[in-house]
């Protein structure tokens, strides 16, 4: 690999300001503040390293010393059929590679729906659709969603969209969104209910109330502590559960597809 290509790799801070939010700069000591604050330098010591797509993923749970223990296993029969993996989302980013892993491993090719800040760890591209929220890619996203249901791939669906928030005193995911229930029905997928369990440091739940919740900020603020907590997950255990796919003609017009999906949320709560 040249030093062009291990560069193009690393987490530049400067470049992804610059191309989130083009026109605007940030004082120097704000960028030095930041860059230390996401450990950027930490993070780049292991994506010089050279890995992709799910060796990455295995190598860096190694990197980081995490260990992941697995229930349910035998629940879900790798027998070909495409799933739709829904899972809680606690974390943030390790949830995403541990289950990344944990599916390639035992049922074969898979892609992961995400929020597309997630691309610039250029690494885990590979493994990843980058729904866009925001921004002139916004209107190719039912495109980037049908094609990503039509493929072969099992698919990696966090349908809360964000990770998950305090609420009424417990570590929860907000409500989930429709589109998983209604594109897994109309593709034929069997949808496979996953709860990982673990949960950020305390000041990301309090930045998120401060933020969210006094404020009243709609801006995704908390987001910018997940790579904090991404450094504060090392050296930790975290379980994740498997329950047994739902047929997509489970999901009947007896309910409506917002409704489906709060029931496959309360599924995932209930492992």
């Amino acid at each position: 690999m040249t030093q062009e290509e291990i560069q193009d790799r690393l987490v530049d801070l400067d470049a992804i300001v610059a191309a989130k939010f083009p026109g605007k700069k940030l004082p120097g000591w704000l960028m030095r503040f930041f860059k230390r604050f996401i450990h950027q330098d930490w993070m780049n010591s292991f994506l010089c390293r050279g890995y992709d797509g799910v060796e990455f993923c295995d190598e860096l749970l190694k990197w980081m010393d995490i260990q992941i223990e697995v229930e349910g296993l035998e629940n879900v029969p790798a027998d070909g059929t495409r799933y739709t993996f829904a899972s809680n989302h606690p974390l943030g980013a390790i949830d995403g590679i541990s289950l990344c892993s944990l599916i390639t491993h035992n049922f074969g090719p898979m892609k992961m729906l995400v929020n597309d800040f997630l691309l610039y760890i250029k690494p885990i591209a590979p493994l990843c659709v980058p729904i866009n929220k925001v921004g002139s890619q916004a209107r190719n996203l039912p495109q980037q969603i049908d094609a990503a249901y039509a493929s072969d791939n099992h698919l990696l669906m966090f349908p809360a969209g964000v990770c998950s928030r305090k609420e009424k005193g417990k570590i929860q995911d907000l409500p989930w969104t429709k589109t998983f229930i209604n594109k897994s029905v109309e593709t034929g997928r069997a949808i496979v209910p996953v709860h990982f369990v673990g949960r950020n440091p305390a000041r990301f739940y309090r930045a998120d109330w401060f933020f969210r919740k006094l404020l009243k900020i709609k801006f995704n603020i908390p987001m910018l502590f997940l790579p904090d907590a991404f450094y504060h997950a090392q050296h930790k255990t975290f379980r994740i559960i498997l329950g047994k796919p739902v047929p997509a003609a489970h999901f009947d017009s007896t309910r409506k597809p917002l409704e489906w999906a709060a029931w496959m949320r309360e599924q995932v709560y209930q492992l």
